[in-house]
């Protein structure tokens, strides 16, 4: 995670957690005049737009106050949602199972981008197996990483009713 992500998710924290939510991920993306600024937030009951309101107006105040970011930015505050982002080495653990995709900062032998069921945290890497090959890729090397929602046809539940 960019230091300045991190920064920014120590200064927001408190005010999403003092909401009764958890802080999932915080992305900030400088883009000239229309930087953003995208804080992920959940709960056990999910998260609705009116949830989002109340952690926006919260973390508006904190970041007034504060100003960690100079010129204009639009501050977005989202669900994580099916494609949900991976971003603390608890996430890694906690999504063990899953099919991920993940985009490395820097090739690693000339990749830079896996897609692949997700094992767990090994050390301080992320452990993958993909196309039946076991990939190592350092956690800090990791530039984007989400869960990779499955769909299943109408066939695969049909054929999972009649086994």
């Amino acid at each position: 995670m960019p230091k300045r992500d991190l920064q920014l998710e120590q200064l927001i924290e408190p005010a999403v957690r003092a909401l009764g939510f958890e802080l999932v991920g915080v992305e900030y993306m400088p883009q000239g005049r229309h930087s953003l600024l995208r804080i992920y937030i959940d709960s056990p009951h999910g998260i609705g737009l009116e949830d989002c309101e109340k952690v926006s107006h919260q973390v508006s105040g904190v970041l007034d106050v504060e100003d960690p970011i100079h010129g204009h930015y639009d501050l977005e505050v989202s669900s994580p949602g099916l494609d949900r982002p991976l971003f603390s080495p608890e996430h890694f653990v906690k999504y063990a199972g899953s099919t991920v995709k993940i985009r490395l900062q820097t090739p690693i032998a000339g990749q830079r981008n896996f897609t692949g069921v997700l094992q767990g945290m090994r050390g301080t890497d992320v452990v993958i197996v993909e196309n039946g090959v076991e990939r190592v890729l350092p956690h800090a090397a990791i530039a984007k990483a989400h869960v990779a929602p499955e769909f299943k046809t109408r066939e695969k539940i049909q054929e999972k009713r009649y086994k």
